[in-house]
């Protein structure tokens, strides 16, 4: 199962997120993403947060369609992200795709970012979507396969560690077997030489943002 979680960061071109979203997807909204849900006429199935940022009248609302409400704390130890990405695991979700996690506070743009190489989010693909850019985090020993259209940017960031054994495929600068090291920018700005690019790691963890030239 699908899950689409709003934040409460910039969400950009969101006239494209009607696109994004699947009729069987499950929508959660992470506290304050639920003005972006209110703001594009879509209504979450879950709200989960301390619910600080979420308007009185549009929560009574949404109480009354239906709409599940976890409330949590404000002295808490996760961020409302974090319990959202918790909560779509807990319902069946293998592939979740955030949207609006990035802008707004540097703060927690990083820890949106951080997210996905939790131990205990190993086991599901987390998408962070900011209008034509796609992260994602590959683990190493897996295999990711980009598609898009010829032109297309794909940068690839160490993550934590070295990345080892990296061989790229379908891709302007290709490697094989190759070694990017932590801190270094080696892997920024690769192009897609096709419509598709294969990323294949055998250790280590690589952030991969995939810049589509088109919107997403």
């Amino acid at each position: 199962m699908r899950a689409v979680i709003f934040a409460n960061g910039v969400l950009n071109n969101s006239q494209n997120i009607y696109e994004i979203i699947l009729p069987d997807d499950l929508i959660i909204a992470a506290d304050g993403g639920t003005t972006h849900c209110r703001t594009l006429g879509i209504k979450p199935s879950v709200v989960v947060g301390d619910l600080d940022s979420l308007n009185s009248d549009y929560l009574k609302s949404l109480q009354t369609s239906g709409t599940e409400i976890i409330l949590y704390p404000v002295n808490k130890d996760q961020t409302d992200l974090e319990l959202a990405i918790r909560k779509a695991l807990d319902l069946g979700s293998d592939e979740i795709f955030v949207l609006g996690a990035l802008g707004a506070r540097w703060d927690m743009t990083i820890a949106n970012l951080l997210l996905p190489a939790a131990r205990e989010f190993s086991k599901v693909k987390i998408r962070l979507i900011d209008g034509n850019q796609e992260i994602i985090l590959l683990r190493g020993e897996g295999e990711l396969i980009f598609k898009g259209k010829k032109g297309d940017i794909l940068s690839l960031i160490p993550f934590g560690n070295d990345a080892y054994g990296v061989t790229l495929r379908g891709l302007e600068y290709p490697l094989e077997a190759d070694v990017l090291k932590f801190g270094a920018t080696r892997g920024i700005s690769n192009v897609l030489i096709d419509d598709t690019a294969t990323v294949y790691l055998k250790k280590g963890l690589l952030l991969c943002i995939h810049i589509h030239k088109n919107i997403l």
